[in-house]
């Protein structure tokens, strides 16, 4: 989960949440430089989370405090392998890209265990497998997941709530055109990136937040049903050219 804390409590965004916005961001970009396959990729993206269930599991800190996500440095092998598992029966292209954010994420802790060794090893076979099956090339595939990241990086810009203040400019990542892009909030609320890259000169997108007006919790169930409980707001963004 996405926990930003707030003058009375929590701000929960789910990170399934979280990733249908980052395919609503992929949807609006212009046509030209954006992967072929872009109804794939855009599956890819909106499912990319779907193993992180919140509402299962330990979900707060040793302090009683819901637990962010950028806190939990556990590697959970098993889930890691469900997902793989499961993002093929959404076809090749998903599983590549899915496998390829697997790859990205946990590539830095190679060396942690021989079974996470092992999975990250099956990972590059499977991508170099799926790529030939696939007809693509590594330098496609590539600019296929720079989108991918681009807009799931765009996403958690918006839920972390990490737009800097005063009309400063924050990196995104680099596209899948190679360029830098950057995203800055405008003296009347409203957010553009530079260079413009989206097909409308302006759009909104939003995603729902759950609100707590709770700090701690003695465990990992009062939080579940805490969350089941609270209330919930629509954030939006205006995107202007």
């Amino acid at each position: 989960m996405i926990a930003n804390q707030h003058e009375k409590g929590w701000e929960i965004i789910y990170h399934r949440a979280h990733a249908l916005l980052a395919a609503e961001l992929a949807g609006h970009w212009h046509s030209k430089d954006r992967p072929e396959r872009i109804i794939e990729t855009v599956a890819a993206i909106s499912h990319h989370d779907d193993l992180e269930r919140e509402w299962e599991g330990k979900n707060i800190t040793p302090a009683g405090t819901p637990l962010d996500f950028t806190l939990d440095k556990e590697t959970d092998l098993k889930k890691l392998k469900e997902q793989t598992t499961n993002s093929r029966y959404r076809g090749r292209w998903v599983a590549m890209l899915i496998s390829m954010h697997n790859s990205f994420l946990n590539e830095g802790k190679r060396g942690e265990s021989p079974e996470l060794d092992s999975f990250l090893d099956e990972q590059l076979k499977n991508q170099e497998k799926w790529r030939k099956e696939l007809g693509v090339s590594k330098e496609e595939a590539e600019k296929a997941y720079a989108f991918f990241q681009w807009c799931d990086r765009l996403s958690l810009i918006l839920c972390n709530r990490e737009l800097p203040a005063g009309q400063r400019a924050l990196e995104i990542s680099k596209g899948p055109d190679g360029k830098r892009y950057d995203i800055m909030e405008t003296s009347d609320g409203s957010v553009t990136v530079q260079p413009w890259c989206f097909k409308q000169d302006k759009f909104i997108v939003s995603v729902e937040a759950c609100y707590l007006d709770q700090v701690q919790f003695k465990d990992s169930a009062e939080l579940t049903e805490a969350l089941q409980n609270a209330p919930i707001k629509l954030l939006e963004w205006k995107f202007v050219k």
